[in-house]
């Protein structure tokens, strides 16, 4: 899933093909997974013609393997927060200072919504910049969500969108990013139809983003939120109604978990602790447990997905459950549905 080509993903075989030839000619030198991939991904990009190359960056951009591209059209930074520190740095500066540094000398610029502290950062960094920069709350705005329509206001005009498929409030905040780097695209020449747009943003999906399905009657959602700020957005998405929630959690042990679960606390009944399969740098089922009780979060103690899943709908029968923390745990758990 993570090399799309002409709208489809690649087959196993394709990757695996690919995977080998790139390892031969790094013969045996030292190279990291994202290395790896990103060189595949590029070699099979290179092999098929397209209009675009939609490419995401790993873990920051300065010193990412996706920024050997030395020329792009658009630059995106979505919202930045704390996360990855031990390779970014502690701070939201040192953070953000990493992020830019994908923004390339002719590329127009895409800024998301971004904290007081990032945004002041951020103009102060790209103030001689001769780019066109689109800055939240500077050169365009989001008003008027309300019944299945949502307005961005850029520039003298105001422009009207169908509100995503995707749940959450926040997935208005990302469409937004999409629609003007879609504007963007429009005035370099490519033509693309409003309506086009708009089935765009109704029929998208996004797999392990609050994504939705069913046992037994009851919701389950998984969503592979795992810092602060992706604790918040589910936070926010679980106080519309005040629906009997439960959470089964697995993380990395380079994550702040303590903050991730204090943001979640109040919308919960409990959270059902496992340790995410295969992954050897995870929370242990007692570490997540001890951290829940210095929270005062009710916490059971299970060995996978499925005995939490069972234990759940079968003796607590909750009114909805979430299964975060980890793409890695969201991405294990997805094979139990699709």
């Amino acid at each position: 899933e993570r090399f799309i080509v002409s709208n489809k993903n690649i087959t196993k075989q394709k990757l695996y093909n690919t995977l080998k030839y790139v390892e031969k000619i790094n013969n045996n030198e030292p190279i990291t997974f994202f290395e790896i991939t990103t060189a595949a991904a590029f070699l099979l990009f290179s092999k098929s013609k397209a209009d675009f190359l939609i490419l995401e960056t790993g873990l920051g951009g300065r010193l990412d393997a996706t920024n050997i591209i030395k020329d792009s059209i658009l630059d995106i930074i979505t919202p930045i927060s704390y996360d990855h520190q031990e390779y970014l740095g502690k701070t939201l500066k040192k953070i953000t200072n990493e992020k830019l540094g994908i923004i390339k000398k002719s590329s127009s610029i895409i800024i998301g919504k971004q904290q007081k502290e990032i945004t002041n950062y951020i103009l102060k960094k790209l103030k001689n910049k001769k780019n066109r920069i689109f800055f939240y709350s500077k050169n365009y705005k989001i008003s008027d969500i309300k019944n299945k329509k949502f307005i961005i206001s850029l520039k003298n005009t105001k422009l009207s969108f169908c509100k995503p498929s995707l749940l959450g409030e926040h997935q208005i905040e990302n469409a937004t990013l999409a629609i003007i780097a879609i504007l963007e695209i429009k005035r370099i020449g490519y033509k693309i139809k409003k309506n086009l747009i708009n089935k765009a943003l109704t029929k998208t999906v996004w797999p392990g983003r609050l994504e939705k399905f069913y046992m037994k009657n009851i919701p389950i959602y998984l969503d592979g939120a795992h810092n602060t700020a992706g604790a918040i957005q589910l936070a926010n998405f679980l106080n519309k109604d005040n629906r009997n929630t439960w959470l089964i959690i697995g993380m990395l042990n380079n994550k702040n978990i303590t903050l991730f679960l204090k943001s979640l606390k109040k919308y919960i009944a409990g959270i059902i602790a496992i340790k995410i399969p295969g992954e050897k740098n995870a929370f242990t089922v007692e570490e997540i447990s001890d951290i829940c009780k210095k929270l005062n979060i009710f916490c059971i103690k299970q060995k996978n997905i499925i005995s939490a899943q069972n234990y759940l709908l079968n003796n607590i029968i909750p009114e909805r459950i979430l299964i975060t923390g980890s793409l890695y745990l969201v991405g294990k758990a997805r094979k139990l549905f699709i």
